[in-house]
């Protein structure tokens, strides 16, 4: 697909743009993905979420379910997760080169899903030395406020000492970093094909989905291309057995320039 065919690419994101992300630690930029490219991966996902159900992860459903590393797993979805318009996007913004981190559909089913509450996502990662790591949180249906979009505090990305908060517990974070609790909110409605960019320190939220449709959205997570491993649980490096202390890499991890040429 021509570039010519995105609305938000490379070349047209502007320093502007730029600075806000880097400032406030999240932007909103539309039609990153063409008509076309939004149907195929959204029957794709909800296809993947049928196939894959014995993976899916539940987080202390019903918050959200949620599949892990679906790029290893299917073609289509392989796509979406290293796809160079996304990935050039994202080294634009973080200004530093990066790796795929991992990548996760999150679906919220309509009507019996709850609120997933403030939290920041890198005190969850087992990563030392990376400032930089964001999430390209991709709509693939129509995302309003009452499908469970996304919410955030501005310039939280400074709060790097935070530990893990709990996605369920609306006060958690505010426990953790009383002065959060006067920061700004600001909340992004999206179109199908658009997409968040957001600071992994970045507090944010998402409401439940009170309408009558799934909210099917799917997440790409890029870390400094130095990031390096800590000894720490999770998902994706837990049957590595990496060494604590070494740089993550690998085909798992792939640099993101591979992905994308400017």
């Amino acid at each position: 697909m021509a570039k010519s065919a995105y609305r938000t690419t490379v070349e047209t994101l502007s320093s502007s743009t730029i600075e806000t992300y880097q400032q406030q630690g999240f932007v909103h930029l539309p039609s990153v993905l063409t008509a076309a490219e939004v149907d195929e991966f959204r029957v794709r996902a909800l296809d993947v979420e049928q196939r894959l159900k014995e993976k899916a992860l539940h987080y202390k459903n019903p918050v959200f379910t949620q599949l892990v590393n679906v790029w290893r797993e299917d073609e289509i979805m392989r796509k979406l997760t290293l796809h160079s318009n996304i990935a050039g996007l994202a080294e634009r913004l973080a200004g530093v080169s990066l790796r795929l981190w991992h990548d996760q559909i999150l679906i919220k089913q309509p009507h019996i899903s709850t609120p997933t509450e403030f939290h920041q996502d890198q005190p969850y990662w087992p990563h030392v030395n990376s400032t930089h790591a964001l999430t390209a949180w991709i709509a693939l249906v129509d995302v309003p406020v009452e499908r469970g979009c996304m919410t955030f505090l501005p310039e939280t990305y400074t709060q790097m000492e935070l530990a893990a908060q709990d996605l369920t517990d609306k006060d958690d974070l505010f426990r953790k970093g009383p002065e959060l609790m006067w920061s700004p909110r600001v909340t992004i409605p999206l179109r199908a094909g658009d997409c968040t960019f957001h600071h992994a320190r970045t507090a944010h939220m998402a409401n439940a989905n009170t309408t009558d449709l799934p909210r099917v959205a799917h997440a790409i997570i890029y870390m400094d291309a130095t990031t390096i491993y800590k000894q720490q649980r999770h998902i994706v490096t837990d049957p590595l057995q990496l060494e604590e202390g070494k740089l993550i890499t690998g085909e798992l991890f792939p640099i993101a320039a591979s992905m994308h040429t400017y």
